[in-house]
C-alpha cells in the first residue's frame, strides 16, 4: 500500500484584485485530497481540478514518489531554485521565501497585480512571474499543487467566494499551458474568509487579494 506524506511547500502569490488562498495555515484534509485532473488533459471548467486523486494514480503520474529520507534535499534544492528564478522580485521587494518547519518552504509574492479589478485573466505583465514559477515547478515534478484563492471583503461575500475560484482556477489552467501535468494541480477557494492584513485600509485589502500554492512533494515508502 503506498502512502502519500505531504509536507507542504507554500507558494504564496500576491495576484491582486479578489482571488483565492489561504495565508500560510494548513489545508483541511478535504483540501490537501483535492487532487485535480482533466481527462485527456484538457481543461473543461473548474470541475477539471476537483477529482480526488488515488495514491496509485498520483504516483503513477509523477512516475514514482520520492523516499522519505530524500524528501529534505528534494525540497531544499527546490527552494534554492525559485530563489534563483525569483531573484530580481526578491530584491525588489515583491517576494519573500522562507524555509518553515517540517520541509515548508513559503514563498510570498506582494505588491503585484496578476488580475484587474472584477476580471478573472492574468494581466499580460505577470506572465514572466508566472512562468519563473512554472519552470521550476515543472522540474521538480515529484509534487502536487494546490492552488487557493483568498480576496478582500469589498462586494458581496458569496460573489468573492466565487471569483476568487474562477481566479484560482485561472492560474492552474496556466500552469497546465506551462506543461504542468494537469493530475499534480487542484483548486480551492477562500473568498475573503482568511485575511492577512485589516480590510480597513487600502494596503491592507492589497495583501489580502492573493492566490497561494501549495506545493507538496510526494513521498512513496512502499
Amino acid at each position: 500500500m503506498h502512502r502519500l506524506l505531504i509536507p507542504l511547500v507554500i507558494a504564496s502569490m500576491a495576484l491582486g484584485g479578489c482571488v483565492t488562498g489561504e495565508p500560510g495555515g494548513p489545508l483541511t484534509d478535504s483540501e490537501k485530497g483535492a487532487l485535480i485532473g482533466a481527462a485527456g488533459g484538457a481543461v473543461i471548467g473548474a470541475a477539471a481540478y476537483s477529482k480526488n486523486r488515488t495514491k496509485g494514480a498520483l504516483i503513477g503520474a509523477i512516475g514514482g514518489g520520492l523516499a522519505g529520507s530524500a524528501v529534505g534535499a528534494y525540497m531544499d534544492n527546490q527552494r534554492r531554485d525559485l530563489e534563483k528564478n525569483l531573484a530580481r522580485e526578491i530584491s525588489a521587494g515583491q517576494a519573500r521565501v522562507e524555509r518553515l518547519a517540517n520541509d515548508v518552504v513559503r514563498i510570498t509574492m506582494t505588491n503585484q497585480t496578476a488580475f484587474d479589478t472584477d476580471s478573472t485573466e492574468i494581466k499580460p505583465g505577470f506572465h514572466s512571474t508566472m512562468d519563473k514559477l512554472a519552470d521550476v515547478i515543472v522540474r521538480y515534478g515529484k509534487t502536487t499543487l494546490t492552488i487557493a484563492g483568498h480576496t478582500d471583503n469589498v462586494g458581496a461575500t458569496q460573489y468573492n467566494q466565487k471569483l476568487s475560484e474562477r481566479r484560482a482556477l485561472a492560474v492552474a489552467r496556466y500552469l497546465e499551458s506551462k506543461h504542468v501535468n494537469p493530475l499534480r494541480l487542484s483548486t480551492v477557494g477562500k473568498g475573503e474568509s482568511v485575511p492577512i492584513e485589516s480590510n480597513a485600509t487600502e494596503s491592507g485589502r492589497r495583501a489580502n487579494r492573493r492566490v497561494e500554492i501549495y506545493v507538496q512533494p510526494v513521498v512513496d515508502n512502499s
